[in-house]
C-alpha cells in the first residue's frame, strides 16, 4: 500500500514535503493535489514510473505528457519558446493551463508525442506543488488522474486512495482540490489552438 502524507494546501509542513521528496526521488510515483485536480506524478527520468503512469491511465503511444515546472527559465530548458509563445505563458501562468509547445533535447524521448516531438509544460497555482518543486529542484513529470472510461478526474480523496491505494507508492492528501482537468492550449504552430477546455478560462483561446 501507498504511504500517505497529509499536507495542508495553503501552508505545506517542510519536513513532510522533504518525505514525500525522498519517496519521489527513490523511484515512486505520486498522487499529489493540483490546483485543478488530483494528478500522478514522478521524476522526469523515471521510465518505470511513466510505464507504470500509463497503465493506469491506459494510455496510447500519442499521448503527450506534461512536465510541471517551477518557473519560464525552467521551462525553457525543456521547450522551445519563440516570443508569442513566451508572452501568453507570462500572461496565463501559473494557473490550471497546460501548454503544448515543442521538446528540446533535454526531453527524454519516451516523453515526447512520438511525431510531433512536442512535450506538455505546466505551472500550477498551488503552494503544495510549489514547496514539491523546490525540494526535488526539477520538473514533475505529470498527468491529470482520469480514470480509464471517465471524463472527469475524481475528488474525494478517500475514493483515490481506495482505487489506487495499492498501485503508487505515495498519495499526498492535501483535501479537495478541484475537479476539472486542465485547459490544454497547442502552441507549436505559433498561433494558440484550444484542444480542450478545462478549469481555466478558455476564452482567450478560442477561435
Amino acid at each position: 500500500m501507498s504511504q500517505v502524507l497529509n499536507i495542508h494546501a495553503e501552508n505545506p509542513q517542510l519536513r513532510l514535503i522533504k518525505q514525500a521528496v525522498e519517496i519521489i526521488k527513490d523511484s515512486g510515483i505520486m498522487i499529489y493535489p493540483t490546483d485543478s485536480a488530483y494528478a500522478l506524478g514522478c521524476r522526469i527520468g523515471n521510465k518505470a514510473g511513466l510505464q507504470k503512469i500509463s497503465r493506469i491511465r491506459q494510455f496510447d503511444s500519442k499521448h503527450n505528457f506534461t512536465l510541471v515546472c517551477r518557473d519560464l527559465s525552467e521551462i525553457a530548458l525543456y521547450a522551445r519558446i519563440d516570443n508569442s509563445a513566451y508572452r501568453l505563458l507570462k500572461a496565463y501562468t501559473p494557473g490550471a493551463y497546460t501548454f503544448i509547445l515543442r521538446a528540446t533535447s533535454e526531453v527524454p524521448r519516451l516523453l515526447m508525442h512520438p511525431k510531433r516531438k512536442t512535450i506538455g509544460i505546466r505551472i500550477p497555482d498551488h503552494p503544495v506543488v510549489e514547496a514539491l518543486l523546490r525540494e526535488l529542484d526539477e520538473p514533475i513529470l505529470s498527468s491529470t488522474l482520469i480514470m480509464p472510461g471517465e471524463e472527469n478526474p475524481p475528488y474525494e480523496i478517500n475514493d483515490i486512495k481506495d482505487d489506487l491505494g495499492h498501485a503508487v507508492d505515495l498519495i499526498i492528501d492535501s483535501g479537495f482540490c478541484g475537479l476539472e482537468a486542465t485547459t490544454v492550449v497547442d502552441l507549436v504552430d505559433g498561433s494558440p489552438r484550444l484542444l480542450r477546455a478545462g478549469k481555466a478560462d478558455a476564452t482567450p483561446f478560442q477561435n
